[in-house]
């Protein structure tokens, strides 16, 4: 075999990015490696694995859309090797590939993926960050090897074990008319233009606080980026309905959003790991999954203020 594994992850990453400069970027390595590692796999394997788009970046050629499968599958059996030396030692060691729930990812995963490598210092967490459909199309795929995100219609043939319950609350600026109330109703809100968090399910669990008291909010705007949304909402164009509590009232231009309790009882979103239930569980991810439930509660979650609204 006159082919390296580095070579072939670095060919999936430029079939994935569709660019060797965005492969580059995302793998903190040279262009000029990444070219030659393809150049040297197309004449290994005797076949042409790109089309080349001048100023354009790459796009895969159906012999490399099936051979960048197959290597992603060389990837993962040899990272298996981790798994099974862990499982035969009794070390927990390796890479795990962590999918997250885009609007928790900044919060959760910094503090949550450190404290485990910390734990753990054979080990690595591979981040990866979607909404929550996708996610879950990665769970089944195995393409990642657990996620922590929402109980957002889980499917059949995925686990999902709940850590913590999230309440709806609604977002205004510091100087909307709002922002001096401890708690608002929705018939309120329904009033006031609404901003709101673009992402697939989020949406619908959102709109549906409104449809269950049969009112109809007005909508003003849609963004599927979370500080968008709360940047917009900061300066004044309207408010929005987040479950997330980050840290900072800030939103990134510098300008202050006030959160606000929302009357009744509101379906809180609950907050939990997902893994595949056909997949047998390494020591690794089992050792993941304990470390979540000891971090993650109703009582505290990594990033995020409790639910009172005070650290």
């Amino acid at each position: 075999m006159r082919y390296t594994l580095r070579q072939l992850e670095y060919f999936i990453a430029a079939g994935e990015a569709g660019s060797i400069r965005h492969a580059s970027e995302r793998l903190s390595i040279s262009q000029p490696s990444i070219s030659t590692a393809i150049s040297h796999l197309e004449q290994e394997l005797g076949v042409q694995l790109f089309v080349r788009h001048h100023a354009q970046g790459l796009s895969l050629t159906p012999a490399g859309h099936k051979l960048v499968a197959e290597a992603k599958r060389i990837i993962q059996m040899a990272e298996g090797l981790y798994t099974s030396a862990s499982d035969a030692t009794d070390q927990v060691r390796g890479p795990l590939t962590v999918g997250s729930m885009v609007t928790l990812a900044p919060m959760i995963m910094p503090e949550l993926a450190h404290s485990f490598m910390a734990a753990y210092p054979g080990t690595e967490i591979r981040q990866f960050e979607a909404n929550h459909e996708l996610l879950l199309d990665k769970l089944k795929r195995a393409e990642i090897d657990i996620a922590v995100t929402y109980d957002l219609l889980i499917p059949e043939g995925i686990d999902f074990v709940p850590l913590a319950s999230l309440a709806p609350h609604a977002l205004v600026s510091e100087d909307h008319p709002l922002a001096g109330r401890p708690e608002v109703e929705l018939a309120e809100l329904a009033q006031e233009p609404l901003i709101l968090l673009d992402l697939p399910l989020s949406r619908e669990y959102f709109l549906a606080l409104f449809f269950r008291e049969k009112l109809k909010p007005k909508m003003y705007s849609y963004s599927a980026h979370q500080e968008v949304v709360r940047t917009m909402v900061a300066n004044g164009y309207g408010y929005t309905l987040a479950n997330v509590r980050p840290r900072s009232d800030l939103a990134l231009d510098g300008r202050r959003v006030v959160r606000l309790r929302i009357a009744g009882e509101q379906r809180a979103m609950v907050m939990g790991i997902a893994t595949p239930a056909s997949v047998r569980k390494s020591r690794l991810l089992k050792s993941f999954e304990d470390h979540c439930m000891t971090c993650i509660s109703d009582s505290h979650i990594p990033g995020m203020v409790g639910p009172d609204f005070t650290n």
